[in-house]
């Protein structure tokens, strides 16, 4: 749905060094039939990411809240469905798995990935990332290494958008009221672009964001930090 955001790790990940692998056999982490209650019908795709991503070093996702499932979600539910050599797998390999900034600042040691954006941005801590997986001020400390970037505080900042997955679907009134306050947050800031590292946040935000003709665009964390001064000559 945001092929930007994956290239964009590509690129940022090739730039630090690394030898970057997509396997296109990979699917979804599950996350959704785990959330609603379908824990028998997430199995089949915690096995399918066990299997795919079994020989790598290291596996890297722009998301949170993807990265947050697979750590805390899948042995449980290889466990529960009597799955023992999956929930063993699952444990080998869970460690591995990092969300973007988590990598770039405690693996690969980096601050600044001579990243270049000239434009004003403010920051929101998506839920996941925040609680489930405390990547406490990761996202801020590289935000702050770019060069151009302006980054101004956001009021409120650790309250939840409103998106929450299924949450929008199934309460739509309180989802949209909490989101409706982020925005006003968001504006009070005078930012030309909220940033995130969930794509699933930024949607429900720069949807409210648009609809508002607010003049603030929307962009995934990665993309910011793959940014070069070449993109905009």
């Amino acid at each position: 749905m945001w092929p930007g955001t994956p290239k964009a790790v590509v690129r940022l990940l090739e730039r630090l060094g690394c030898t970057v692998e997509f396997p296109l056999e990979q699917t979804c982490c599950g996350q959704m039939f785990t959330n609603t209650g379908y824990a028998r019908e997430a199995v089949p795709l915690v096995r399918r990411f066990a299997d795919v991503f079994a020989g790598y070093d290291a596996v890297v996702a722009p998301s949170g809240s993807c990265v947050g499932s697979i750590r805390l979600q899948h042995a449980t539910l290889a466990r529960e469905a009597g799955e023992d050599e999956l929930a063993a797998e699952v444990r080998d390999l869970a460690p591995r798995v990092y969300e973007l900034s988590e990598f770039l600042v405690d693996v690969l040691g980096v601050t600044d990935v001579g990243a270049y954006f000239p434009h004003r941005v403010t920051y929101h801590p998506t839920c996941h990332s925040l609680r489930m997986l405390r990547v406490a001020d990761r996202p801020l400390q590289l935000l702050r290494a770019v060069r151009g970037l302006d980054l101004v505080e956001l009021p409120a900042a650790e309250e939840c958008c409103g998106f929450g997955g299924t949450f929008a679907m199934k309460n739509a009134d309180t989802s949209v009221a909490m989101g409706a306050d982020k925005v006003r947050h968001v504006c009070s800031t005078d930012a030309e672009v909220l940033v995130a590292g969930d794509n699933s946040c930024l949607a429900h935000i720069g949807g409210l964001l648009s609809r508002q003709r607010a003049g603030v665009r929307v962009l995934h964390l990665a993309e910011i930090l793959a940014s070069t001064e070449e993109v905009h000559r």
